[in-house]
């Protein structure tokens, strides 16, 4: 089983961060997109190829996220209708998202086998998670559904916080 962190730095206005394995080396990169529409995260390998896009749909009535790997559409994230508590789906092809995710605690399944596990680092600087990759083949897949989910969070906390006056 392989084992990746994603630790974000906490004051990079563009969003840019790594991915690195458990001997500290950086697997990939990921850099959002600074004063772009549409806000987009791009995740790179080790050699700077593009592997996965991470798209938020401009003018949406509700925030929906896009995720990309290797050109193909795998995952969309969307916010639902509710008046009480922010509730998003998450809709994957032929996976299942199974757990906590709103929190970073959950695994991923492919047919009902787990693929990869998430769990957030608690007493770190800056969002922190461990990611336990279980099929290889699906590495991208995985990072970048965690990335996207986080993208999904930041842009609900600065929602909220937009609307406190």
């Amino acid at each position: 089983m392989k084992q990746l962190y994603i630790k974000q730095k906490v004051f990079s206005l563009s969003g840019k961060f790594t991915v690195k394995d458990q001997q500290e080396k950086d697997i990939y990169y990921v850099e959002g997109s600074f004063m772009k529409i549409p806000k987009t995260f791009s995740i790179m390998n080790i050699q700077r190829e593009e592997v996965a896009l991470i798209t938020k749909k401009v003018f949406s009535f509700l925030p929906t996220f896009y995720v990309e790997v290797k050109g193909r559409g795998v995952v969309i994230i969307k916010k639902e209708m509710s008046f009480l508590k922010a509730r998003y789906s998450i809709e994957a092809a032929g996976l299942e998202v199974r757990g906590n995710w709103w929190d970073m605690d959950f695994q991923v399944l492919r047919n009902g086998n787990i693929v990869g596990m998430v769990s957030k680092e608690w007493f770190t600087w800056g969002d922190s998670y461990k990611v336990q990759i279980v099929d290889e083949e699906m590495e991208t897949v995985i990072i970048s559904l965690v990335v996207a989910i986080d993208c999904v969070k930041a842009d609900q906390a600065a929602a909220s916080s937009n609307n406190i006056t």
